[in-house]
């Protein structure tokens, strides 16, 4: 047995009904845990010195499977919906039995670390996992306790993940055998069934994006971060692939964080201590930042390597497109410590439209960007599935629908207020596809991208003429410095033109179908800002 000499775990996970283990591992370093899962067959090292491993059955968020229990706290504040989906407190209690028991006469590594930089919203958590590579994955994603901290850190919530410990539909209240259940009123998050390391890092998402509107009246954002040498911060909103991690890592801004923050009074703050990022196609010539990350004590899920090598094949999608690093923030060279920067003066919504119908970029009237922030638009590809070629448009509210217990309106609410108050500059950037949709345009070069969020940045596209989408109504710039003139009208990019206003039109109606739903809630300002039907 491990452990610290400051604190007792094996006592405190008696407590928790966690007994008769073989052995208990507390608050190991990386290399211990990478030794461990190497000693375990359970990975194998990269060329670059990263801990490669296998997720198994799932290499993704299972949706569907996750819960939240209904009680008396969580009845009538928690939006129910297809993915706030509620469980009775006894099945959590038979759940909750069946994950303890499942840890006797087996090995558990237990972490303590926190979410939230800012010193005020600090949650501290404690996670406790079957494997020594999930525990190495809590040790990237959360932000770290120095050592004399640990005497007195008290545990806000707990996490228990085991992938071996399956459900039984029949009588514990699940879909089929793999869960994740948050408990609001005991501070627990389950999950079981899965070992997808993103459970643990989207559970914790969500009990923030709870706590902190609701009970301090911060607001929690599904977004990236940076800060310039001014000390002016850009948040970057956006689903995954459209760009969040990639644009944020620019080497001549401080990253704050990658994908999860608060907006209080007086600042950003990251939730985490690491990076997620997506690694299809990872290269260095286009992500240098990530591509140098990728090293010891970084943890690789569902790669392939090149046969008869240990070099990574980024390119290979066999096992999963959502192939995924995690690293502390520290593997990026010009990341902020602590992780907390001034209130924005720019937001940039990402949207990766394959349809080729937005512009490049936009700028929106506050009552665009909140219409847009509502919808939370992106159209993709779905490569992974056999037979689609053709575009998909995906609407998640907020750009994190999956995750917000809350109803979208009262998130939507509070960045407008603070939009308002602070006078930000809010952007669309679309990471897509220009000159035709999927199959016959071109993906919009990232470097042309940079080039336009950078002229954004420092206050260029300020002084330049603009010109109004005849459909959503977006200011686009004429010109734009290191990008061809001709990419930055949409339509002008499109052979047939009459193709473009038909893919136009259809998209506009996708997005009035789509806002109908909290038409009854939105101000009428902003419903006016809805794209216009020819």
């Amino acid at each position: 047995m491990q452990i610290s000499s400051i604190r007792n775990p094996v006592a405190e996970l008696r407590e928790l009904g966690i007994a008769n283990t073989t052995d208990t591992y507390y608050q190991l370093s990386p290399s211990q845990l990478v030794a461990q899962t190497l000693a375990r067959r359970q990975g194998v090292l990269a060329d670059s010195g990263a801990l490669a491993v296998h997720t198994g059955e799932f290499t993704g968020r299972s949706p569907k499977d996750k819960f939240i229990v209904q009680d008396e706290n969580t009845a009538n504040t928690v939006n129910w919906n297809d993915f706030n989906i509620p469980i009775a407190p006894a099945y959590f209690d038979k759940l909750y039995g069946r994950i303890t028991r499942y840890f006797a006469g087996k090995e558990v590594w237990v972490r303590d670390c926190y979410a939230c930089a800012a010193p005020e919203h600090r949650t501290s958590i404690r996670v406790i996992t079957e494997t020594p590579w999930a525990n190495l994955f809590a040790y990237n994603m959360l932000l770290r306790p120095h050592e004399e901290e640990l005497e007195y850190l008290h545990t806000d919530w707990t996490v228990i993940q085991a992938p071996g410990c399956l459900a039984d539909p029949a009588t514990d209240g699940t879909r089929q055998h793999n869960f994740s259940v948050v408990n609001f009123t005991k501070k627990i998050i389950l999950i079981g069934g899965s070992a997808y390391t993103g459970e643990i890092k989207k559970g914790i998402f969500t009990i923030l994006n709870y706590e902190l509107p609701h009970y301090k009246g911060v607001l929690s954002m599904h977004c990236s971060a940076n800060q310039g040498q001014d000390g002016d911060t850009a948040v970057f909103f956006g689903l995954s692939g459209t760009g969040k991690t990639t644009l944020s890592a620019d080497p001549a801004r401080k990253l704050i964080g990658d994908d999860e923050h608060g907006w209080s009074a007086g600042s950003i703050f990251n939730f985490e201590g690491g990076c997620y990022a997506k690694c299809i196609d990872l290269s260095e010539e286009k992500e240098p930042q990530i591509y140098r990350a990728v090293r010891s004590g970084a943890l690789l899920e569902n790669i392939k390597f090149f046969p008869g090598t240990q070099q990574v094949n980024y390119a290979d999608k066999s096992i999963t497109e959502n192939t995924r690093v995690s690293y502390p923030l520290h593997y990026i060279d010009n990341a902020m410590e602590p992780s907390i920067g001034g209130i924005p003066k720019n937001i940039f919504f990402l949207t990766c439209d394959a349809y080729g119908v937005l512009p490049p970029i936009s700028r929106l009237t506050p009552a665009q960007a909140m219409y847009q922030f509502i919808s939370g638009y992106t159209a993709r590809v779905a490569g992974t599935e056999t037979g689609i070629t053709e575009p998909k448009s995906t609407f998640s509210a907020c750009f994190g629908a999956p995750f917000l217990p809350l109803h979208p309106v009262q998130y939507a609410r509070m960045l407008g207020e603070k939009m308002r108050q602070h006078q930000v500059n809010v952007w669309l950037v679309n990471t897509g596809w220009t000159g035709g949709a999927y199959g016959t345009g071109q993906r919009i070069k990232l470097g042309y991208t940079r080039a336009m969020i950078s002229a954004a940045l420092d206050g260029e596209l300020d002084r330049l003429a603009y010109m109004e989408h005849n459909i959503f109504g977006f200011a686009v710039p004429e010109l734009c410095p290191g990008v061809p003139a001709d990419i930055l009208d949409p339509r002008s990019t499109w052979e047939d033109k009459a193709a473009y206003d038909r893919q136009a039109g259809n998209l506009a109606a996708q997005f009035v179908q789509n806002f109908s739903k909290y038409a009854a809630q939105t101000p009428a300002e902003i419903l006016a800002a809805a794209p216009k039907m020819l």
